[in-house]
């Protein structure tokens, strides 16, 4: 079988590499790639959000099934141009993608599917921003409408900081066309996790619940980011809180999906507050893989990751659980100085062989071979997963890894999977 990963980052690295350890054999193309995947697996030179380009590598390439890394090409309706020409793809069409492209579009669906959600306001201009703003209490909760990479919320207390934020995005400054509507919502306390599901169209399989850091710097400070960090599974994962957040949350996504006639094949990405009384509310979903949750979690798997896909996207997905190899895993992300306003790239990076040591897996992400050496190329550039039988075992080695990796400038946050960070407790405590 070939199966070709559409993106650059260490997202697509982890799936490439997933797929790549089935007993089913697969070849594997990642497009376009880095510089972690360039050698390792085969690579195409194209632009992931041109349908027509895609298309043609498809073709010419004889794949059987596409996987797209990112969300801008589902939301550019990149699969709906596949499938029409009959080429397998996990991942929804355009107006599935709706429910990452539009954060109005997603949780207008919450509040009409029964799904707990926080009170929102959709604000077209700054007047509404400000009455939104006035009618709640600090801290606010302020996201763009659109696409932003991850980076398009903003928490604050400081109401003028919060109207400046929101004139910024409607003015375009901040996130051009996607900050043009702004998304005002109660903040909510709780423990924050990702619940990551793989979708038949009707069915629904949910994978090991991880918990991120969005922020850039110790202890939840700085700016939001990408992610610069993950582990997976959270320790306190059960059936019975797998069982609520199927019944809660996956299953009336579905059959909203279903009521708008939406068949949604691939991954749903459901990031979810679980309060301090033990309620499961949705802060977002995305229609792909979390980075750098994917990089977390593509260790742990203990099914064949590509027959799982392949059953997904053809509408056969016959498992409930995704089912783990019992060991944790811990992923921290490396990043170039100036992340992420503007980070420096085009530095040597050593240190990143081999890829798999025995305790630990090198991801990467913004990197580049210039002249058959590996540089920095973007933000986040390498993510070190350590793996482990406890969470506490795979975070010993993965920053033991992480010692022995130079980037010039580099940084990474030095306290992911530390108790301290776990704002809001578990929904145990």
């Amino acid at each position: 079988m070939r199966v070709m990963v559409l993106g650059s980052g260490g997202r697509e690295h982890a799936i490439a590499w997933a797929l790549s350890r089935s007993p089913i054999g697969a070849e594997v193309i990642v497009a376009p790639g880095n510089g972690g995947t360039i050698g390792s697996f085969g690579s195409a030179e194209l632009d992931v959000c041109d349908a027509s380009s895609v298309l043609k590598s498809a073709k010419e390439l004889g794949i059987d099934l596409v996987i797209p890394g990112p969300e801008a090409p589902l939301v550019a309706g990149v699969a709906d141009r596949l499938m029409d020409q009959g080429i397998l793809v996990l991942g929804p069409e355009k107006k599935g993608a709706m429910l990452e492209g539009s954060k109005a579009f997603a949780k207008s669906f919450m509040e009409e599917n029964g799904i707990l959600t926080s009170p929102f306001d959709v604000c077209g201009d700054l007047k509404s921003c400000k009455a939104a703003l006035e009618s709640r209490t600090p801290p606010y909760v302020i996201k763009a409408d659109g696409l932003a990479s991850g980076k398009g919320v903003l928490i604050t207390s400081d109401v003028d900081e919060a109207a400046d934020y929101c004139s910024k995005m409607l003015d375009g400054q901040l996130f051009g066309d996607a900050g043009r509507r702004v998304v005002i919502e109660n903040h909510l306390n709780g423990f924050e996790i990702t619940a990551l599901a793989l979708l038949d169209g009707s069915d629904g399989a949910l994978l090991p619940l991880s918990h991120d850091y969005k922020r850039a710097l110790d202890g939840d400070r700085g700016p939001n980011t990408g992610g610069m960090g993950a582990y997976a599974p959270v320790p306190w994962d059960s059936e019975e809180l797998r069982e609520r957040i199927r019944e809660e949350v996956l299953t009336p996504t579905i059959n909203g999906l279903r009521k708008r006639g939406i068949t949604y094949r691939g991954i749903l990405y459901m990031g979810l507050m679980i309060d301090p009384e033990g309620k499961i509310w949705v802060l977002e979903y995305n229609v792909r893989m979390g980075d750098p949750e994917t990089q977390a979690i593509m260790p742990i798997i203990g099914d064949d990751w590509l027959k799982l896909c392949h059953g997904a996207a053809n509408g056969e997905l016959q498992v409930k659980d995704i089912q783990t190899n019992g060991k944790s895993a811990l992923g921290i992300v490396l990043a170039s100085e100036g992340y992420p306003f503007s980070p420096r790239v085009g530095h040597p990076i050593e240190g990143t062989w081999p890829f798999d040591d025995g305790s630990s897996l090198v991801f990467h992400s913004g990197t580049a071979l210039v002249n058959g050496k590996l540089v920095s190329s973007g933000g986040r550039v390498l993510t070190v997963v350590g793996i482990g039988d406890s969470i506490e075992t795979a975070r010993i080695n993965a920053y033991k890894r992480m010692a022995s990796v130079a980037l010039p400038g580099g940084f990474h946050r030095g306290d992911i999977g530390s108790p301290t960070t776990e704002v809001g407790g578990s929904p145990r405590s």
